[in-house]
């Protein structure tokens, strides 16, 4: 008696994942799923942002699959699910790296190189990556709104921090200990 399976060659998954992401894109599943709840209860979220001035790992395919488990049963459960991606753009390890590729050190900054050359190439590096994450976003699967993201260093995000931080220290919630 022959024990073998028989094996099912045909399965490309590879390919199976392209015309599903081609299929949502030509059918704009995404949106629909936001236009068909306009007028339902909110759910908010707004993704704590990662970094792109690194590659993503296997971590935070798996960190975005959970965050997306919760969007998509608010969706089912009939909440309307904006999901408003975002750029973490602040960080020592920014700065130590674009100092290391320039060559210089916190002492050149101001002389070597002006502030707003060195703020811009910080910029510049933070987001190198930022294709790479988009597309991966993509192949995973996990729906948010990439075109529009919030960028930790704009100044409409620095100035909604400090706002709220005005408030906490109004309310005495801010303490020095």
């Amino acid at each position: 008696m022959d024990k073998r399976f028989p094996q099912y060659d045909e399965l490309d998954l590879p390919k199976v994942a392209d015309e599903v992401l081609k299929q949502w894109d030509a059918e704009g599943t995404f949106g629909k799923s936001l236009e068909l709840r306009k007028d339902a209860p909110p759910f908010v979220f707004y993704e704590g942002p990662p970094s792109a001035n690194g590659l993503p790992g296997i971590h935070h395919v798996m960190a975005r699959a959970i965050k997306d488990i919760f969007c998509r049963y608010q969706t089912q459960k009939g909440h309307r699910v904006d999901r408003k991606a975002g750029w973490d753009t602040h960080g020592l390890p920014i700065e130590l790296g674009v100092e290391k590729e320039l060559g210089i050190t916190k002492e050149d900054i101001g002389k070597k190189i002006s502030i707003e050359e060195y703020n811009a190439a910080c910029k510049k590096a933070v987001m190198r990556y930022t294709s790479v994450w988009n597309d991966m976003t993509r192949r995973v699967g996990y729906w948010i709104d990439l075109e529009n993201p919030y960028v930790t260093y704009q100044t409409k995000y620095i100035e909604s921090v400090w706002h709220l931080l005005k408030r906490l220290y109004d309310d005495q919630l801010l303490y020095k200990g």
